[in-house]
């Protein structure tokens, strides 16, 4: 078996300081990249707009009826949302299998991220009443986004060391709001300026949304320069066989796919000797389902039950991608002393009372809408990073792609129970505040669960280090 793209188990020690810093930046523009979707598209400007062109197609009633189902226009984007992430998750799996297999991590990755950004792109022919179109791109987009984010995911272990794991993701998590920041800013002044440009405001909308797409597919060309083909590393056996069952090299090396599906549910097998990291992607599951869901739907909220114009909610979202960059960091220094669990529960105490907040905010009332903001770019990012790191202790070496590709099916934008939930909500009341005090289930059920998890005992039951602080 050909090593010569893996990474080291400990790179920290063993490789060349500047190659590692050279991966390291890739890896990190890499969040920079695919955070132009995440911020730009799905948190601020497809749901309002998208729900806008449903109601364009809605019956008498204010239902539309994509596949002969009846929907209200209110729910179609966030019923879409959910219907993109259960897809994605076969999607993801076979991905994430394929790529352990192959070692085409890099060459996989960076596929997915460019049919994302060119569905993103496409984006900027929506119009009128054409919220199928609006749906279908998303769904395209969505599933290419998480599976290209989830093998992103993969590489962390191998580009520090335990005890430094927690400080990259938070790095790679603050990279990632910086540059969902960056192009929000230039986003928001082309939208308040549509007038002096001679753009209606759907114009600019589309605009802003294609740019999102642009802006994933020019910086993504960073780390397929600078990241190996290959993530992690996963020591070899006799026989070409690496650890945990992964083969290298065999019958089934001219058929990827075909080996990747055996493998695949070798795999799902092999994750009973693991319970303890299933109990933590359960509660990862229940937690972060909630997290992503108050980000996607955010915009929602804010435009339909609190009366916000399109200007505060970019600007609320851009407040948040720049607290969530010092959140991010801030929290990682915390665990630094206290440990990445005790410091992911301390956050989503954050969540509930930030969700509970959100409930009893005034309409029409833009300060206070700033102030919720806030509140949610200082747990947001802190709490996502640290979940990341934590996660990546518990995998067994050679299943990072496959591991991270179940962590992914509840991760940044690819939570499908929360929108489920909060689409019902609004489907039965027709209240978006119902919708969002739904939502505190997902946090108190996750908290519980997280904080029922032997951590060590986990780390230990996989064969990887422990880290001094948990």
């Amino acid at each position: 078996m050909n090593t010569a793209t893996h990474l080291p188990d400990h790179p920290a020690v063993t490789t060349d300081a500047r190659a590692l810093r050279r991966m390291q930046f890739g890896w990190y523009i890499n969040d920079w990249a695919n955070a132009a979707f995440s911020a730009t598209v799905l948190t601020v400007f497809l749901g309002p707009y998208l729900t806008s062109i449903a109601k364009n197609a809605a019956d008498a009633g204010g239902d539309v009826h994509p596949l002969g189902l009846s929907v209200r226009a209110g729910s179609f984007f966030p019923y879409t949302v959910s219907l993109s992430v259960l897809v994605s998750v076969a999607v993801m799996l076979l991905a994430g299998s394929v790529a352990d297999r192959t070692g085409r991590h890099k060459e996989l990755m960076c596929g997915f991220a460019y049919v994302g950004a060119l569905a993103t792109m496409g984006m900027f022919f929506l119009g009128g009443n054409r919220y199928l179109l609006g749906g279908g791109l998303l769904i395209i987009a969505n599933i290419a986004y998480a599976v290209s984010v989830a093998l992103s995911y993969a590489y962390l272990p191998g580009l520090a060391s335990a005890d430094e794991r927690d400080a990259i993701s938070s790095k790679g998590w603050a990279y990632g709001y910086a540059g969902g920041g960056l192009l929000l800013i230039a986003n928001l002044a082309l939208f308040e300026g549509h007038d002096a440009l001679g753009l209606s405001s759907g114009t600019a909308v589309r605009i802003c949304l294609a740019s999102a797409g642009l802006w994933w597919a020019l910086f993504t060309l960073v780390p397929l320069v600078r990241l190996p083909s290959r993530a992690g590393v996963a020591p070899a056996r006799p026989g070409g066989v690496v650890a945990d069952g992964a083969v290298a090299e065999g019958a089934d090396a001219d058929r990827p796919t075909a080996g990747s599906l055996r493998e695949l549910a070798r795999t799902l097998r092999g994750m009973r000797r693991y319970p303890l990291t299933l109990l933590f992607l359960g509660a990862f599951l229940c937690y972060n389902d909630g997290i992503q869901t108050v980000v996607s739907q955010a915009s929602l909220f804010g435009s339909e039950e609190l009366g916000m114009g399109q200007t505060s909610l970019v600007a609320a979202v851009l407040l948040v991608q720049i607290v969530a960059i010092g959140g991010a960091l801030l929290l990682g220094r915390i665990a630094r002393r206290y440990g990445a669990k005790r410091t992911v529960l301390g956050s989503l105490v954050g969540w509930v009372v930030t969700v509970a907040l959100g409930y009893f905010m005034p309409a029409h009332q833009p300060i206070w809408f700033f102030a919720l903001a806030c509140m949610i770019g200082l747990v947001l990012g802190g709490s996502q990073a640290l979940s990341r790191s934590l996660f990546s202790h518990l995998i067994p070496a050679g299943r990072e792609a496959e591991y991270f590709s179940l962590y992914k099916v509840s991760d940044r934008g690819t939570s499908w129970m929360g929108p489920l939930v909060f689409g019902a909500a609004y489907q039965i009341t027709g209240s978006y505040r119902s919708a969002i005090i739904s939502l505190l289930v997902f946090f108190v059920i996750g908290f519980a669960v997280l904080a029922k998890v032997p951590v060590r005992r986990a780390i230990e039951a996989v064969g990887n280090p422990v880290p001094e602080r948990l």
